[in-house]
Parts: structure tokens; sequence; C-alpha cells
């Protein structure tokens, strides 16, 4: 981590997913008491999410981190009503939340083009301020970047999420034979015969403890929140990071890490998901994965060999379960299938959850357009009858 007077960015590699900015809107112009002429407003400083823009640009693009709208013009004889002064747009990716100093959140831009005024410019010098020009909000924010992809890669380090990144798109992680290998988020796209793009997002390995911020992973938990669904990649030979720790089975990892999504976050679990179990190439894999899928279908058998605090409140329930082999290619195609379907029956899913809130909204002002005319005839002839 790289520290720069207190927090101002967190990097990993070449990437920044917080950083810490200084902006001040336009200070208004002067205006004329002699002839009642009115200082042009402060411009205003506003935050636009642009997708070609990454946090890191912004940073070596402007180093100093400090973001100044333009002043307003004074008045003169000329031009009694001064100009307005320029905004100031500070560019950044999309899927950056806002918050100013003391952790309020100012706003989210999910979407290309969405916008934030985040430093309003000063009034201009008028009747009601002696003529005086009024300075520009200063405001320190801080830039959050959780990453929006389709399908985020949820695992221990080594399960073999990069090598599974690198199958299924066109993504080039870093791969080798140690745990931590991925130290930064990594994206990719799986391309479909019909033009069909699906985003994944690889996160750094989670470990025991992420979300007491142990590992590195407990970093980048908050780029799962904004992912459609979870893909859990799991090592079919189990996992141990290291001598020091103690070995968990497959059945475990996912026990620990659906516990460690639960104590992050609750929400994370009602997010779908889908299970690739991994390197069934490896000997005995087939046994082993006949045990699993028997543990999985009845999970509540086996939760009694867990210590009480490692056991999550509700288990995963996962929509499709497919053995895979990184290595080798095994599986990946039927994978890919699984997650477009898990993707597009979401998605209709949402569809029909708006179109029935959309009728909702309808039939109510309907309900409300003629129960007003029959309110209006019921005072009416109440009159009349008292005439």
């Amino acid at each position: 981590m790289v520290r720069c007077s207190s927090v101002l960015f967190r990097k990993f590699g070449n990437f920044i997913d917080k950083l810490r900015l200084f902006t001040r809107g336009g200070s208004g112009g002067m205006g004329y008491p002699r002839l009642g002429g009115e200082g042009g407003k402060g411009g205003d400083v506003w935050v636009v999410a642009h997708k070609k823009m990454t946090l890191k640009q912004l940073k070596d693009r402007y180093p100093q981190k400090r973001f100044v709208a333009g002043e307003g013009a004074n008045s003169r004889v000329s031009a009694l009503k001064g100009s307005r002064g320029k905004d100031c747009e500070i560019l950044v990716p999309v899927g950056i939340s806002i918050t100013d100093e003391n952790g309020k959140i100012i706003g989210e831009l999910n979407e290309e083009n969405d916008r934030i005024l985040v430093a309003e410019g000063g009034l201009g010098g008028k009747l009601l301020t002696n003529f005086l020009p009024l300075k520009g909000q200063k405001r320190i924010i801080y830039l959050d970047l959780k990453l929006i992809a389709d399908i985020g890669l949820v695992g221990f380090p080594n399960a073999g999420k990069s090598s599974l990144l690198s199958q299924i798109s066109h993504a080039k992680p870093e791969i080798a034979d140690y745990a931590f290998t991925t130290i930064k988020p990594e994206l990719g796209k799986i391309m479909y015969k019909d033009f069909k793009q699906i985003s994944v997002a690889d996160l750094p390995g989670l470990i025991e403890g992420a979300h007491m911020n142990k590992g590195m992973g407990h970093k980048f938990l908050k780029h799962i929140e904004r992912t459609k669904q979870l893909l859990f990649v799991v090592d079919i030979s189990g996992f141990q990071l290291s001598y020091r720790t103690q070995y968990r089975s497959a059945f475990e990892t996912i026990i620990l890490l659906t516990k460690e999504l639960e104590l992050y976050k609750e929400e994370l679990q009602t997010k779908p998901a889908l299970l690739a179990v991994n390197k069934m190439d490896l000997p005995d894999a087939q046994n082993k994965f006949h045990v699993l899928m028997n543990q999985l279908e009845n999970p509540k058998d086996f939760l009694h060999l867990f210590e009480k605090s490692m056991i999550p409140e509700r288990t995963m329930e996962f929509q499709h379960i497919i053995p895979i082999s990184a290595v080798t290619g095994e599986g990946i195609d039927e994978l890919k299938n699984c997650i477009r379907k898990s993707l597009d029956e979401y998605a209709d899913q949402e569809n029909d959850a708006y179109h029935k809130k959309q009728l909702l909204k309808l039939q109510l002002s309907n309900t409300i357009t003629y129960s007003e005319p029959l309110a209006n005839n019921a005072v009416t002839s109440s009159r009349m009858d008292i005439i």
C-alpha cells in the first residue's frame, strides 16, 4: 500500500481504487454598486463518469489532485451582468462512489455520463450581498471505485481463478504456482457467437478472516457488491495456505467462503451463485467430486464437523455446479453456457419485476384520477341538499 499524507490513494501494482481530491467552486465576480450591476456566479465542480477513464490516469494527469472552477466575471459598465465562471469537470471511471470527509455518501456514478455536483460556485456580488462576491464551496472528496461486472470470481488463493479467467475470456492475468498471484482485480469478457459479451471480474484470493482485514482479498470484497452474480471457484483437492494453517477440503472451502461473505455483508449471499469445481484433471478427482456433491446435497449432515463460529447462517444454493479443468479445458464450454443461461434468467426476472412495478404505478395513478371526480360530485350533491 502506498500512502500519501494519510490515505490519499490505495494502490496495488498499477491499480488504484481509492483517491482523495481537493475541490473548490469558483468565487463570484464583483458587483457594480453605482449602476446596480451583478457579478457573475463562480463555476461549479462536477464529477463525471467516463468509461475510458481510470483513477490511475486521473492521478497521473493531475498529480496535485486539486480541482478549482473558474471565477465569475466582475460587473462593469460595458457588461453590467458579469459572465459565469467556467465549470470544472473531473472525469472518473464508471462505478465510482463519492464520499465527503465525514464518510457521508454524496452520490454514485454507475453509468456513462452520470454526473454529480461536488462543489458549488459562489454567488456574484449583488444588492443582497452589498455587491460583494461570495467564495466558492471548498470540499475534500473521496473517490471509491467498485468494479461493475456481470460475474465476480470468488475463491481462495491457488483455486485457479486466473487460469479460468484466461480460458473463458481474452484476459491475460499473471498465472503461477504460488498463492496470491493475483494482487489486483482483473477484468475479462466472455465472447459468444451471437456477439453477446459478459464481463468477469477476477479478485485476489480470500483467506480465512478476510472480513477482519486479513490477507489481501478483503480490500477487494467491495468489488463483489456490484457484480450481478457470483462464481465460486474451488480446488477439488482442497486448500492449505501454508504448512502452518489447517488443510481445508473442497466442501470446507465453500462453507468458509460463504461465511466470509456473510461477515462482510449479508446481502452478498442473496446474489445468484454458480460453482466451478476446478482441477478435475488431477488423480482421484472424480471420487472427490462425488463426495463433494453428496455434501452439497445434504450440507446440514456435515456442519457438525465445523466450529460454531465458522458455520454461516445460510448455506449457498448454487444454480449450477460444473466440474472443470482450467488446464485441459474440460467443462469450460459447459461453464460458459451455464453462465449465459443464469444471466439470461436473471435478466428475465428483472424485466418481469420492472413491468409489474410499472403496471402497479399505472393502476394506482388511474385509481387516483377516477376517485377525484367522484369526490367533487359528492361535495356538490351535499351542498345541493343543504340548499
